[in-house]
C-alpha cells in the first residue's frame, strides 16, 4: 500500500492539473470570468493552463515529480491567493468547489514534495 501512495497522490494531482486545461483553453465562460476578474484575460488565462498542463507532466515523469512539484505549488499558491486577494471563496456559485479544490491539490503538492524530498538536488548536494 505504501508503495503507491506516492503514485496514487501524483496522479490525482496530475488528473486535477489536466482536467482544468479544457475550461482555459477552450475559453470556457467561468474561465474567462475569473481570469477578467483578476485582469488577467486572456494572455493570464492562456499562459496559466500552459504552466499547469507542464506541471502535470513533470508529476506523472518519476525523474521530474519534484519540479512538477514545485510548479504546481507556484501555480495553486497564486490561484490561493487570487482566491483569498480577488475572487472570493465562491466563485459564480460555485460553493467554494474551485477554491477547495485547490487548497486540496495544494495540500495534496506538499505531501507528494515531502515524499520526494530526496529528488532535489539543491536540497541534496553530496
Amino acid at each position: 500500500m505504501k508503495k503507491y501512495t506516492p503514485l496514487t497522490l501524483r496522479l490525482i494531482v496530475a488528473i486535477i492539473l489536466i482536467q482544468t486545461l479544457r475550461f482555459k483553453f477552450s475559453a470556457h465562460p467561468d474561465s474567462v470570468y475569473i481570469f477578467e476578474t483578476i485582469g488577467l484575460e486572456p494572455i493570464g488565462r492562456i499562459a496559466i493552463g500552459i504552466l499547469e498542463g507542464i506541471a502535470g507532466i513533470l508529476l506523472l515523469i518519476p525523474k521530474t515529480v519534484w519540479m512538477g512539484a514545485i510548479l504546481t505549488l507556484g501555480v495553486i499558491g497564486g490561484a490561493i491567493m487570487m482566491h483569498l486577494t480577488q475572487l472570493g471563496i465562491e466563485v459564480k456559485n460555485d460553493g467554494g468547489l474551485l477554491f477547495i479544490t485547490a487548497l486540496l491539490t495544494f495540500t495534496l503538492t506538499v505531501v507528494i514534495l515531502i515524499l520526494h524530498k530526496k529528488d532535489i538536488p539543491f536540497l541534496n548536494k553530496t
